[in-house]
């Protein structure tokens, strides 16, 4: 094992994107993060010779690190590299055919995670953007494991790593979940309970938010004494967590990725949809378990009060409300809060749907209308929530289901060619003003906390760019670190926008990933074009700054329809803070591509 050294960076660096290019800019930043040495590159070159003497001395060949334009890339497959091998088998998982071949796999998969991550690897940049996002890769992983060892009955054998699971990482509720379900399956009535109840503890006083509705589902059928029938099996892909609705039942979902978890304290999730469970909300007349209103949620009084209004007006049609905007805006934070206001609206239930797989490609039609009341089926409106749309498409074929109740989509994009067939109103949501922001400082943060540095609070805000998602990060920064001063944490989120607006333990919970994730659905050429502006100068944006030509034109309306540019035509087009950094940081990136060249 090679000591913590700038070489160990190096290598963690390319073995992390095996056989990809690993592009130079981004190897600089491993090895030296943001305060790199004027000889940077000469030293970057010296440690990959140094790097391929190791391998030869101990027979690998020299060429595995492999020059090519722009960067290296490491030549490495499922024998050599245990990631690589770790990933092909949660593949062949998800196509085994059955739990116990699927089992196998992902259980051989976790054999392959030995000790913590990365320990002998000094880079700060890898283990602030990398660790994360492997860690998240293993729990997944593991907790699919856990839902099939629970279906096929084996509650007792599962039971010693779940304890561990749900004490190790005590803030994924699935894993305490899982770890109630299996002490009540094999008669642990009372240990389930005090389980859930630490929990819910734990819950209420570092984050002042309830359990999810999944878990309350399930205390309630434990108090009751309910049967909970065999254990279901899980769809491994499924993005939904939707209620079953039925006379009075109004049940709303967490969301799964950085864009949903975009707003004023949404709480997020990123597993398979546990199974429904038997017990209040499947029974007729059974208690109701309403939609929770958005913690510390702020601001947006106008919108929030027009949409209410729409929603509970009946009209003989379908209400349909877009609520559009860059990432990380509040789409779906304000979404949220509005079906919480208006459930009493709705007897026939409230569904929330993402409309996207966590690995970002888009829910199909048909995977939505299969969790959607047959028509006719509810009793009484309901209220349809489709989260991160992607095209007019996708929506279309759903309003049907709820022909005399209503719809709220969410969507980066405006959604022009849906208002123009079916109608409704637009809400194209900006950044908070200050006093808003300062709202949901003080809710996060508490009054007093607030209080002690009014103007590092205001200043927080103003270096969050007034974003939700970045207020809520910097928000849960401070949370835990009560010794921390407002003023120093302004100063050290400053240093390195936006990078910093990122939570270590949550990668859905970064502002850099949140916009990435945006760009990534975009065509390679429109992508570019947002590259290019960040060599423009200023944060207005003419509509020449690409160019005179059609194609220039267009590539600002695209930007601006996916969110990452707002206003447009007859006047200039305008870039946030945020973005206009995020965008000249990719333009580097480029830059370095372009002008590196092959070391010898």
């Amino acid at each position: 094992m090679l000591k913590p050294s700038k070489p160990s960076s190096l290598l963690a660096a390319l073995l992390l994107h095996p056989g990809s290019v690993v592009s130079t800019g981004y190897l600089l930043r491993a090895l030296w993060d943001e305060n790199q040495p004027a000889t940077a590159r000469a030293a970057l070159q010296s440690c990959v010779l140094r790097l391929r003497r190791i391998f030869v001395k101990y027979g690998v060949s020299g060429d595995v690190i492999e020059a090519v334009p722009g960067g290296y890339r490491m030549n490495v497959d499922a024998g050599t590299l245990d990631l690589v091998r770790f990933r092909m088998l949660v593949r062949a998982a998800d196509t085994a055919g059955d739990a116990e071949g699927e089992l196998y796999r992902l259980k051989e998969a976790l054999t392959l995670w030995q000790g913590p991550l990365l320990a002998n690897v000094p880079s700060l940049m890898l283990h602030r953007d990398e660790v994360p996002g492997l860690t998240e890769e293993r729990l997944r992983t593991l907790e699919r494991a856990c839902d099939i060892e629970l279906a096929l009955g084996r509650c007792r054998q599962v039971l010693v790593d779940l304890w561990e699971a749900a004490r190790r990482h005590p803030g994924r509720e699935r894993f305490s979940e899982q770890l109630i379900e299996a002490l009540y399956r094999t008669g642990r009535q009372s240990e389930a309970l005090a389980e859930y109840r630490a929990v819910k503890g734990r819950l209420k006083e570092e984050l002042g938010i309830d359990p999810g509705a999944s878990l309350q589902r399930l205390e309630l059928s434990i108090l009751r004494g309910d049967d909970l029938g065999p254990p279901a099996l899980d769809q491994p892909a499924g993005p939904l967590e939707i209620a079953a609705p039925v006379r009075g039942a109004a049940l709303a979902a967490d969301r799964d990725d950085g864009d949903r978890a975009e707003g004023d304290g949404v709480r997020v999730t990123d597993r398979p949809v546990p199974p429904m469970l038997p017990g209040p909300a499947a029974l007729p007349g059974a208690p109701v378990l309403p939609v929770p209103p958005v913690p510390s949620f702020a601001g947006r009084s106008a919108e929030r009060a027009d949409i209410t209004a729409r929603l509970t007006e009946c009209s003989p049609g379908t209400t349909l409300v877009v609520l559009s905007g860059a990432p990380g805006i509040g789409k779906t934070a304000l979404a949220r809060q509005c079906a919480h206001d208006t459930q009493d609206s709705f007897p026939g239930g409230v569904f929330v749907i993402a409309m996207t797989h966590p690995d970002g490609t888009a829910l199909t039609p048909a995977e939505a209308t299969a969790h959607l009341p047959r028509p006719g089926a509810a009793d009484g409106r309901t209220l349809l929530v489709l989260d991160d749309v992607t095209t007019a498409d996708q929506v279309r074929p759903l309003l049907p289901a709820v022909t005399g109740g209503a719809a709220i989509v969410t969507s980066r994009r405006g959604l022009a060619g849906l208002m123009a067939t079916h109608g409704g109103s637009v809400h194209r949501l900006s950044t908070l003003d200050p006093a808003e922001s300062r709202q949901l400082l003080t809710a996060a943060l508490g009054a007093a906390r607030v209080a002690a540095e009014p103007a590092a609070a205001d200043e927080l805000a103003h270096v969050c760019g007034h974003f939700p998602l970045s207020l809520r990060i910097a928000a849960a920064r401070l949370l835990t670190r009560p010794g921390l001063r407002v003023e120093d944490c302004v100063r050290w989120l400053a240093e390195d926008l936006p990078a910093r607006l990122s939570l270590a333990d949550d990668p859905r919970m970064s502002v850099p990933q949140v916009f990435g994730r945006a760009l990534d659905r975009l065509e390679p050429r429109w992508r570019e074009a947002f590259r290019r502006l960040g060599d423009h100068e200023g944060l207005l944006v003419p509509a020449h700054a690409l160019g005179d030509s059609p194609e220039a034109e267009e590539a600002l309306e695209r930007l601006a329809d996916a969110g990452l540019l707002e206003e447009g035509p007859p006047g200039p087009y305008r870039i946030h803070p945020l973005l206009k950094i995020y965008a000249r940081r990719q333009a580097g990136d480029r830059n370095d591509r372009e002008a590196a060249t092959v070391p010898h």
